[in-house]
């Protein structure tokens, strides 16, 4: 499979999830996916096979700035593929802990639509408007 097949299909596979999320979030298919981690699994098996499909990775790139600068502007596109797909698969998992986290607290549903848009498209960005949201409702800075 090409490295832009993958990437449609992987990019593709999560928004389902997301959709769901936002809008259907204590559907039974929703709960399902959020706890069974079935897409995050199958995206990090595509991960798995590009990351190390196209030889070996300088793991010493990632001590630096300078080296992750240089692993993805010499990187393979299979390189290139294995970070978004940890992305992808990453962000999808700090979506549903929002979404469990959430229900739990009786966070209303409402108020984290916006933080798992964020989530989405910035990550860290969504997570840290629902640990605002979520320390201002609960009042409380941990568990």
């Amino acid at each position: 499979m090409s490295p832009e097949t993958a990437f449609q299909i992987a990019s593709t596979l999560v928004l389902p999830q997301w959709l769901l999320m936002a809008f259907a979030p204590r559907w039974l298919v929703t709960r399902w996916l959020m706890n069974s981690y079935l897409i995050p699994v199958f995206i990090a098996v595509i991960y798995l096979v590009y990351l190390f499909g196209d030889g070996i990775i300088d793991f010493g790139a990632f001590g630096s700035l300078a080296g992750i600068k240089r692993l993805f502007a010499t990187g393979s596109n299979g390189v290139i593929l294995a970070a978004w797909v940890h992305y992808l698969a990453f962000d999808l998992v700090a979506g549903s802990v929002i979404v469990r986290d959430a229900q739990e607290k009786n966070i209303p549903h409402w108020l984290i639509i916006l933080p798992l848009m964020f989530c989405f498209m910035l990550g860290p960005v969504g997570l840290l408007l629902y640990w605002i949201i979520r320390l201002i409702r609960t009042r409380r800075l941990s568990i």
